[in-house]
């Protein structure tokens, strides 16, 4: 039975992940590996406690020790690497922190496989990335394979080290590697801080919605479950040494996507008037104008493509917020708390 690790699988597109490899692959063993940090959160993986194939180990991937412990006991044949702090705001306050955890956490397991994968073929080191090392569009724009990286926040610069040294063990090591670049996911169980979920929050508590700058930053935006459908399809089919862009074609401004998730809140619940609850806050230092994907054509060739619209799925993550507000009660922790004063406390106008 191979043995698969999920690095980051407690998180959010890590728990999606988990949960999809689980009940697709029986035959595989899946470990999910965590350190449960902030955005870390063994209730996602709640429905998976009794599953035969899946066991979840409390690891930093920047502990060499700890990991090390770990491969002894569930010695990986592939690993889905995910771990990794994630939010642009967070990178801005404190971006020793992504260096820690991207970089050197990244660096820790490539140490491992080179250690432990001596000469073997049938392994694979899967390095989950974003779209945002490519930096900042122009207008009518899109990333497409072999974009140059333009990294211009402290965590996209941190991506890109790691992407660099995925590429760098697998050229100088021989350690078979992929690597995906995805834009934004969005979807259940996705911690509060991001723009879609703290929307939603902050609809369900009649608070205002800060959306910086004018609102015309546009993201490329997927459903969580279309990516970890790719993943998996990766995981398995990919060619090996290559890089793949993940993508659903869905660039919206963020003002677009605020204001359809008040129509849909108004919809779902009667509420009335919720856009007058968005907020224009100053923008964040060196916010990215425009990020948009051309997705890699192999993906459609091995049968991938995104089945889930951007109404469809933001209908679905409202109605699982909506749903959910004991999950939601749980995660907004006092330290979230503190952080979206510290980030937007002085920011309002």
């Amino acid at each position: 039975m191979p043995i698969v690790w999920v690095t980051g699988g407690a998180g959010f597109i890590g728990s999606h992940l988990v949960r999809h490899l689980v009940h697709t692959q029986p035959n595989w063993h899946i470990v999910t590996i965590d350190a449960l940090t902030y955005a870390g959160n063994l209730a996602n993986l709640a429905d998976l406690k009794d599953a035969p194939n899946h066991t979840f180990l409390r690891v930093n991937i920047a502990d060499g020790p700890a990991v090390e412990k770990a491969w002894e006991a569930y010695p990986p044949d592939r690993i889905l690497h995910l771990a990794a702090e994630s939010h642009v705001d967070r990178s801005i306050l404190s971006p020793l922190d992504f260096v820690h955890t991207n970089v050197l956490g990244t660096v820790t397991l490539l140490e491992m496989a080179r250690k432990h994968w001596k000469g073997r073929t049938d392994v694979l080191f899967y390095q989950v990335s974003t779209d945002e090392v490519y930096g900042s569009l122009a207008p009518e724009d899109f990333f497409r394979e072999g974009s140059s990286y333009d990294p211009r926040s402290p965590y996209s610069a941190s991506k890109a080290a790691a992407d660099h040294f995925v590429r760098a063990y697998g050229h100088t090591y021989g350690i078979p590697y992929l690597i995906s670049n995805c834009g934004n996911n969005y979807g259940p169980y996705q911690f509060p801080e991001k723009l879609i979920p703290l929307t939603i929050t902050h609809l369900m508590e009649r608070k205002p919605i800060p959306v910086y700058g004018t609102g015309q930053n546009v993201r490329d935006w997927i459903y969580v479950e279309d990516h970890v459908r790719a993943i998996a399809l990766l995981a398995e089919k990919g060619q090996r040494g290559h890089t793949y862009l993940i993508g659903a074609r869905c660039p919206r401004p963020n003002l677009e996507i605020v204001t359809l998730l008040c129509d849909l809140y108004d919809e779902l619940t009667g509420a009335r008037d919720s856009r007058q609850l968005i907020t224009f806050v100053k923008d964040r230092p060196g916010h990215d104008f425009r990020y948009a994907i051309e997705p890699s054509p192999e993906l459609h060739a091995l049968g991938w493509q995104p089945q889930v619209s951007l109404h469809e799925g933001l209908r679905k993550t409202l109605h699982w917020y909506l749903q959910n507000q004991a999950w939601v009660n749980a995660v907004r922790s006092g330290e979230y708390q503190s952080y979206y004063a510290l980030q937007y406390g002085e920011r309002l106008r």
